[in-house]
């Protein structure tokens, strides 16, 4: 159990310093971009930053499944890679069809993978709304100053 628990923390850690590099790199290009985002007009500009967002999500969240299917492949918990990425997938977004199961011995890692999509989804959701709400602040603050 102890191992488990170790060996799932320490993924847990990988992957928000995967999301951390994620959410740098789009504050880097909100950051650049920004003289742009600030002219009119506003509402394409919007959902460029919105897609741009879920892009980065996507490829964060598809990064750390894929941790942990090579986690579990690694571990001996699956022979191949799709059933471990299928499983990592259904855990991670806390779906948990339950039609590919762990066995008994590794099953406290499959709920730590669950926890860790649920704390890691948060984590993406808050990034979206700030991404959208920091782009709006400014493209407002512009829009005032013409005034």
């Amino acid at each position: 159990m102890l191992i488990q628990i170790a060996l799932g923390t320490a993924l847990i850690l990988v992957t928000i310093v995967i999301a951390a590099f994620g959410f740098w790199l789009a504050e880097t290009a909100i950051t650049r971009a920004n003289p742009w985002l600030v002219r009119r007009p506003h509402p394409p500009k919007l959902v460029a930053v919105l897609v741009g967002a879920v892009l980065m999500v996507l490829g964060v969240l598809t990064a750390s499944v894929w941790l942990w299917a090579l986690a579990f492949v690694g571990l001996g918990v699956f022979d191949t890679l799709e059933p471990a990425a299928y499983f990592s997938l259904v855990a991670f977004t806390t779906l948990g069809f339950g039609d590919i199961l762990l066995p008994v011995d590794w099953r406290i890692l499959g709920g730590m993978a669950a926890a860790n999509g649920l704390l890691n989804i948060g984590l993406y959701t808050a990034l979206m709304v700030e991404a959208l709400r920091r782009v709006r602040s400014e493209q407002v603050r512009g829009v005032v100053d013409e005034r």
